[in-house]
């Protein structure tokens, strides 16, 4: 595709925004909103809302917004990539913006992205991802620390990105048999194709990841385990090694750690003497160690990196660490999915999206 003139005066062009969700209705209607009131040219959006099978008000929720395009999906296991997939081929302009229904458009984001794309090199191009009320749970806080990495060329993109419909074109667009890693799949393919990502020094979006509780932290660092395994899996046989340090790592950390606790209490279980009972405590120690060990001791790294004081650090060294239990699991839970040909699949009914309480 021909480089985009952007003097003052040109026609910019067409681009769809694609939403998806299921049982969203809390959040679409500010999501549509954004778009909305964006300073991009009205009559150059498409905005197409693409749901997977949503229990409530959702597809009213879009269609009570003028112009925008209900594409409504009756999946038995709802993926993101499904439902990707079924809104930008439902249209034709030569850029696509994807967006998560819990996200808010930045207003000035879509004129940004498509300078950006003058180069026809450029596949794709994200942002900024901001949680909306980072203050309300460690959770939320968390994930705003963690959306976004350093501006310019970048080795994949998450939900929220403007592509170019030919490099959707080229590579088929998304995997939909993924719950986890959809997004990071499609920008390697998008690379291997020829074409490359960029991170702007700009905000994109805010979202409101309306995390409370321990639960879902687990359970979202179990798919995202599950999601590298899947990912990373794919990437080998392409003669890749992104994600395989990660992979590697979670792998070493987390097994490690769990295999030192059960010799450690298997030693403790059949011990008779003290220094048997030492022993067990070595290595229980040593588990722990393996585990919270460098993240612990880099501090001050994290304060520089993130800007964080020591308390705020310290608290997210500590998740750090923790986090690869879960994500352990995850990737256990893609391997022995393959072998039992049982992949992890989304059921409708645990999907949805809530609101964060601002903490005044």
């Amino acid at each position: 595709m021909e480089a985009i003139p952007h003097q003052s005066g040109t026609r910019l062009p067409d681009i769809d925004c694609v939403l998806i969700g299921v049982n969203c209705a809390k959040t679409l209607g500010r999501c549509i909103e954004s778009i909305l009131e964006s300073d991009y040219p009205h009559d150059r959006l498409h905005i197409r809302y693409v749901d997977g099978g949503s229990g409530d008000d959702s597809i009213a929720t879009a269609r009570r917004y003028a112009g925008v395009s209900v594409v409504a999906l009756n999946p038995e296991f709802p993926t993101p990539g499904l439902q990707r997939n079924h809104g930008w081929k439902s249209g034709n302009a030569p850029f696509v913006q994807f967006l998560d229904s819990d996200t808010i458009l930045d207003p000035r984001w879509l004129r940004k992205a498509i300078d950006a794309m003058q180069e026809s090199s450029t596949g794709a191009v994200n942002g900024f991802r901001r949680e909306m009320h980072p203050e309300s749970t460690v959770y939320n806080w968390i994930g705003d620390i963690e959306w976004n990495g350093r501006p310019g060329e970048s080795d994949c993109f998450g939900g929220d990105v403007l592509v170019r419909r030919s490099a959707l074109d080229a590579t088929g667009g998304y995997d939909e048999t993924l719950v986890g890693g959809e997004d990071p799949e499609l920008s390697r393919r998008i690379i291997r194709a020829g074409w490359r990502i960029y991170r702007l020094d700009a905000l994109m979006t805010r979202h409101d990841l309306a995390m409370t509780t321990v639960n879902q932290y687990l359970r979202r660092a179990f798919r995202s385990g599950y999601g590298f395994a899947a990912v990373r899996s794919r990437e080998a046989k392409a003669g890749s090694t992104f994600w395989g340090y990660d992979a590697r790592k979670i792998t070493i950390k987390a097994g490690g750690f769990l295999l030192l606790q059960l010799l450690g209490l298997t030693v403790l279980s059949a011990s008779q003497s003290v220094m048997q009972i030492g022993v067990g405590i070595l290595f229980s120690a040593a588990g722990m160690a393996m585990l919270f060990s460098p993240r612990l001791f880099r501090i001050e790294k994290f304060m520089r990196e993130y800007e964080l004081n020591r308390m705020e650090a310290k608290r997210y060294a500590v998740h750090c660490s923790i986090v690869v239990i879960p994500q352990f699991a995850g990737m256990v839970r893609f391997y022995a999915g393959n072998l039992f040909n049982r992949p992890l699949r989304n059921k409708r009914r645990n999907l949805k999206t809530a609101l964060s309480t601002p903490v005044s």
